[in-house]
């Protein structure tokens, strides 16, 4: 089939029209001069773009916020669990919830578990933090866990943290039924459709969502038109990583594989200790020889690595691994392979020069910066105002050659790729934030280099995929960017397929 999107604004320059024949574009230029097409669309001057992608996602967590228990409007823990309880009248089963955030409640502590007992009564509830790196638990659903007491980041709270609440939630998402499972994950693909987002990078890993979570996702995305699922595995090589990544065909073995956790849950790994906890610099998951072997292991197969690292002793731990490889396969070897690193939130000079010579990729979520960065931000109270200020260095990175890629890591914060993209530019510290259309091609062509999916020529050349969003709107691209603009979707096209049309 072929389609024409014709009488739309293109960049900056309106009257043009879009040909795409077998899910390509196959012609581009004024609209007067377009070819004949089975299918025309009249844009009436409405704005055309590449779809956004988002860079990263965990689809099946998303969708049970979108769905279900969303803790994020909550202002203060009374709030929450009035929240919770609502649901627990509302709803069957093990209770779910993310979002909460503590750093800004009037209490000034998150939940416990005696506060969830009291909602929940006998009832398995997971309540993870805004981060998903620690988590509230029930009494009920510390039962089904064997041996949790002894993992470290237990407390008898209810608190989790550490290999304590990977055990929790590893639990929590296994007693979710496969027809919520889809339901979710079908509501998060539709969500991303309505945002003009042509394709999503799936974080999966065995504790996060599961193999057979991230097999259904992409069955999910293949049965009827919706955006593209491009699927991550974060598992080390040596506990049988690459096997899930050849099995599955997926982009690659990586994404959330945890090497720290976040700044709120103090679990990001820093060299140096914690401002507001003094006691802990946070935990390293990894002994470097199992991520050295990893790297190799991919680089030798081919396979892009990605690795979750947030605090600087982090980061520099998976480049020192990457940089051994480097030594012995060789620098155009370990280019080849695009490896990349996943939010990258607290990076020095020379690991910026380090990525550079490495051919890494960034994929970063501007929205932490909006949601926590600032004077009175979490990453101030966290971290201090002197180490806040270097914290998701967008601009930096881009100025020394570094690919970007935008995501959300919804559920983290949500799917929205406009706002992605003005959050970068509008960084809270100046002199960090990217430039608007440097920030908006990150946002989308960005998510299809770091998959080392990209067309060579951009997504708006003849011959590239057709992932294309028209939006409802007849301003240019520049006065959007410009005026920070967030025009609805009015339709999505992934690989020459029509999702929705709104007007």
């Amino acid at each position: 089939m072929s389609l024409l999107l014709t009488d739309v604004t293109v960049g900056d320059r309106p009257g043009r029209a879009v040909h795409v024949v077998d899910g390509r574009i196959a012609w581009l230029g004024d609209a007067g001069a377009a070819p004949p097409a089975d299918r025309v669309i009249a844009g009436e001057g409405a704005l055309l773009t590449p779809a956004f992608v988002d860079a990263h996602v965990h689809a099946t967590a998303t969708g049970l916020a979108l769905t279900g228990l969303d803790l994020h409007p909550s202002v203060s823990l009374a709030a929450a669990m009035a929240s919770v309880a609502d649901h627990v009248r509302a709803a069957n089963g093990i209770i779910l919830g993310t979002g909460w955030d503590e750093t800004a409640w009037p209490e000034r502590r998150g939940p416990t578990r005696h506060d969830l007992d009291a909602v929940v009564g006998d009832r398995p509830a997971y309540l993870a933090r805004v981060d998903v790196h620690s988590a509230t638990v029930s009494t009920a659903l510390l039962d089904t866990v064997p041996g949790i007491a002894e993992l470290p980041g237990f407390a008898a709270d209810g608190r989790l943290r550490l290999d304590a609440h990977h055990a929790a939630r590893k639990a929590a998402y296994a007693a979710i039924g496969a027809d919520q499972r889809r339901a979710a994950q079908r509501a998060t693909l539709d969500a991303a459709a309505t945002l003009g987002i042509g394709s999503v990078h799936e974080m999966a890993g065995p504790e996060v969502s599961g193999a057979d979570d991230l097999a259904g996702l992409l069955v999910l995305a293949r049965e009827r038109p919706a955006p593209l699922v491009l699927g991550y595995w974060g598992e080390l090589a040596e506990r049988g990583g690459l096997k899930v990544v050849r099995e599955l065909d997926l982009a690659g073995a990586g994404g959330d594989l945890f090497c720290d956790g976040a700044f709120g849950s103090h679990t990001a790994a820093l060299s140096s200790p914690y401002t507001d906890r003094s006691d802990t610099s946070g935990a390293l998951r990894f002994e470097s020889a199992a991520l050295v072997h990893h790297v190799r292991a991919c680089t030798s197969a081919g396979v892009q690595a990605g690795f979750h690292c947030i605090g600087d002793a982090a980061v520099n731990q998976v480049l020192d691994a990457v940089g051994a490889v480097v030594a012995e396969l060789g620098v155009a070897a370990v280019r080849a392979c695009r490896h990349r690193l996943e939010h990258l939130e607290m990076v020095d000079d020379g690991a910026i020069t380090r990525m550079q010579a490495w051919g890494m990729v960034a994929s970063v979520q501007p929205a932490f910066d909006a949601a926590w960065g600032g004077d009175a931000g979490m990453y101030v109270e966290r971290l201090g105002p002197t180490r806040a200020a270097t914290t998701n260095r967008f601009a930096d990175l881009a100025d020394a050659g570094v690919a970007l890629a935008l995501g959300s890591d919804a559920p983290v914060t949500p799917l929205d790729p406009w706002g992605g993209v003005h959050a970068a530019v509008d960084h809270h510290t100046e002199g960090s934030g990217l430039r608007p259309f440097d920030a908006f091609d990150a946002a989308t062509h960005g998510g299809w280099h770091a998959a080392r999916a990209e067309h060579p020529v951009g997504p708006l050349a003849v011959g590239a995929p057709a992932h294309l969003a028209l939006w409802a709107t007849a301003e240019t691209l520049s006065a959007v960017l410009a005026g920070r603009a967030r025009p609805t979707c009015r339709l999505l096209v992934v690989a020459g397929e029509p999702i929705g049309d709104r007007w």
